[in-house]
């Protein structure tokens, strides 16, 4: 396996130099400066400047996920209404390991800037370009095809997660009695044909104006050919319940796909939360509190939709 060696502002300022160089830009001076996106004691993500960002794979298998996205950010952004960042240039920074410079989209995230009515029907735009990507191209660059998940399993495993939560006085129990056994499975994904899915729709991979229009999404590098219902629960999490399911119903998807977006949501947060609680420490990070928070938001579908009768739409 290849050992990364440790990323030092240093490093990148020799790779910023060298890759623009490869692509025709000349520079010889030191470049722009560079800062890491996050605190991290190797940080794999580094500013460049104030117009791009230069992400470095710490591992082989995250330099085949990057090869992938590189190739898919490009047929996505024909089928979608938003940004998604652009290459300035690649290369490796270790042996076998991937370096990526990307234009930085202008805008903060959705945990900064929360997203408006307008910004609603961007979200739909997104959710109904995604639908509208081919399956097969995209499985030929690597997307991986992924089954959709239990809802029953989940039911049952947030359950036990919901009590641990309740003695640290953190949820309510009973409020996941009401995805009953009959419920999670009438809440089955449906067949059909699958689309493609980001998967990984959280507040900091959505680019967000002041104003509260999504500008860009971030984070293809998981993207998978899948369950539709998985994005509206990533939107559920990252934006809340009711525009999440306000932006799928926008987008054409029916009760169900709805519904079932919205307790996958549900499912995780309390999850989520219940792990990180276990781990000790000083505690869960506040992030997973205003998720199930988000999750739990109440939406008017679900008290007046009759599963039984639901809209089957895809």
């Amino acid at each position: 396996m290849t050992q990364a060696p440790t990323p030092t502002a240093d490093t990148v300022r020799r790779l910023v130099r060298t890759l623009l160089k490869d692509e025709g830009d000349g520079e010889t001076a030191d470049g722009p400066e560079v800062r890491p996106v996050g605190e991290g004691a190797e940080p794999a993500t580094w500013w460049v400047g104030t117009r791009q960002v230069l992400r470095l794979a710490l591992d082989r298998e995250t330099s085949t996920r990057r090869r992938r996205e590189l190739r898919l950010r490009e047929l996505v952004r024909r089928h979608i209404p938003v940004a998604v960042p652009s290459s300035v240039a690649h290369g490796e920074w270790a042996p076998g390991l991937i370096c990526t410079l990307d234009t930085r989209l202008s805008g903060g995230s959705a945990e900064e800037h929360r997203v408006s009515a307008v910004g609603e029907t961007d979200l739909a735009g997104l959710l109904t370009g995604l639908r509208e990507v081919p399956v097969r191209q995209a499985e030929t660059f690597g997307v991986p095809r992924v089954s959709p998940r239990s809802l029953e399993y989940l039911r049952r495993a947030a359950g036990e997660a919901a009590e641990r939560l309740a003695a640290a006085d953190e949820f309510a129990p009973h409020r996941l009695r009401q995805l009953t056994p009959s419920a999670a499975v009438q809440l089955t994904a449906q067949s059909g044909s699958p689309v493609l899915v980001h998967h990984d729709l959280t507040g900091a991979h959505l680019v967000v104006s002041a104003e509260g229009r999504v500008r860009g999404v971030l984070g293809w590098a998981g993207a998978v050919v899948g369950d539709p219902a998985e994005d509206i629960a990533g939107l559920a999490l990252a934006v809340g319940s009711p525009a999440a399911v306000r932006a799928a119903t926008l987008a054409g998807y029916g009760a169900r796909p709805c519904l079932r977006g919205l307790w996958l949501a549900r499912c995780d947060a309390v999850l989520h939360l219940a792990e990180a609680l276990g781990r000790g420490g000083t505690g869960p990070p506040p992030l997973l509190r205003v998720r199930l928070r988000r999750a739990w938001e109440a939406i008017l579908l679900e008290r007046v939709t009759d599963l039984r009768s639901a809209d089957d739409m895809p």
